[in-house]
């Protein structure tokens, strides 16, 4: 699968790989790492960040597109923070 084929229920079905993964593994020592879902095979990769777990699947032969989530939080990303004003 490319990510051109990506569709809608691959990322649900990442997200229910992810669910039941986490529902019967503790995560709780790798809090803020990532987590990267293969819908297609179910396959799972940790690490310590993006790069990481996509040097791993490199080294294993492997070139598929996953599903990222951040161990132990709703959301992998989030765009915002503080803004600045430019006017003085």
């Amino acid at each position: 699968m490319s990510t051109a084929n990506w569709t809608d229920s691959d990322t649900e079905r990442a997200k229910q790989i992810w669910v039941e993964y986490n529902s019967t593994h503790d995560l709780g020592a790798r809090k803020g790492e990532v987590a990267g879902v293969d819908p297609s095979s179910g396959q799972i990769w940790l690490g310590s960040t993006v790069v990481d777990i996509v040097n791993q699947m490199k080294i294993a032969g492997v070139f598929v597109p996953l599903f990222f989530f951040r161990i132990g939080y709703d959301t992998y990303l989030r765009k915002g923070g503080r803004r600045l004003s430019l006017a003085r």
